[in-house]
């Protein structure tokens, strides 16, 4: 079995190596000049490039082509190629891999919409890489991914939403109304189509920051057992914030922080704080 993904699961381009996967990298533009995701830009850089840039960052995601290219390589190798990939209610990405799997009749492929981002996405790609070298089947590296999909849940937060209107994440006048008023939006990646939807509104980013235990109490009781992982853009200091409010809830078993990459930093700027979480409980043992 062959691993393909995409810089929209925030795995380092090192990592992906060291795993046995292939990385396909999304682009990034940051004042005239593009990057390879992933690849050949620091994130910690990005950010500092988009805050002294006078345009908007303009991303761009992997062409059909580049797909192409990839299954046949691999497939020449074997055919049985699982393809894991970025929210297809975010990105094209997954699409254009749809697409080209059909053009490569010599290539298995089997496309997972992972339906998050970020950190959620990796939970699965790291999950399907050890299940891999353990000599897993496919129909079980499926089923174990689906039940990783199903019990995880992401939350985010951020204190500008310019970048979110800009890149039509959310729309211009919603957006536009939700800075005028000062309004910090607490989003969800939802599980049903991979989109964002508003769950809470604070005046504040620190009160947004720690609605984000409240909503998770509403899916786990105070004291489950948690899984959980904080993604930040940038900010080393709002990423403890959420730790310290989950931790008088539940009993946290943490992930290693990451920082939000360039494709999707892009949309979002520096500041961003989310939450990505399961019950430990609903989690495969492999997870």
């Amino acid at each position: 079995m062959k691993i393909v993904t995409d810089s929209g699961a925030d795995i380092s381009f090192e990592e992906c190596r060291a795993l046995g996967i292939t990385m396909i990298p999304l682009k990034v533009e940051v004042n005239g000049k593009s990057y390879q995701s992933g690849v050949d830009i620091d994130p910690d850089e990005f950010y500092d490039l988009m805050d002294a840039s006078p345009t908007m960052p303009i991303t761009s995601t992997p062409s059909v082509g580049e797909f192409v290219e990839v299954y046949k390589t691999l497939a020449e190798e074997d055919p049985e190629i699982l393809s894991i990939h970025l929210s297809s209610g975010l990105s094209g990405t997954y699409n254009a891999a749809v697409q080209a799997a059909a053009l490569v009749p010599e290539a298995k492929v089997t496309l997972i919409d992972t339906l998050t981002l970020s950190a959620g996405t990796a939970w699965q790609v790291r999950a399907a890489a050890a299940m891999m070298h353990a000599g897993q089947k496919l129909e079980e590296v499926v089923k174990t991914l689906h039940q990783i999909q199903e019990a995880s849940f992401t939350f985010f937060t951020l204190p500008d939403l310019k970048y979110l209107i800009a890149g039509g994440r959310i729309s211009h006048l919603k957006g536009l109304l939700a800075s005028l008023l000062g309004i910090k939006p607490v989003i969800e990646v939802s599980k049903e189509d991979g989109k964002y939807y508003d769950k809470a509104k604070k005046r504040s980013f620190r009160n947004a920051i720690d609605s984000i235990t409240d909503l998770v109490k509403k899916i786990h009781p105070a004291g489950t057992e948690i899984v959980a992982q904080i993604v930040s853009a940038a900010n080393p200091d709002g990423a403890e914030q959420p730790k310290a409010s989950l931790e008088k809830v539940f009993k946290c078993h943490w992930k290693p922080t990451v920082t939000l990459g360039t494709a999707l930093g892009a949309h979002t700027g520096r500041g961003l704080v989310g939450v990505i979480c399961a019950a430990k409980a609903s989690l495969p043992a492999i997870a």
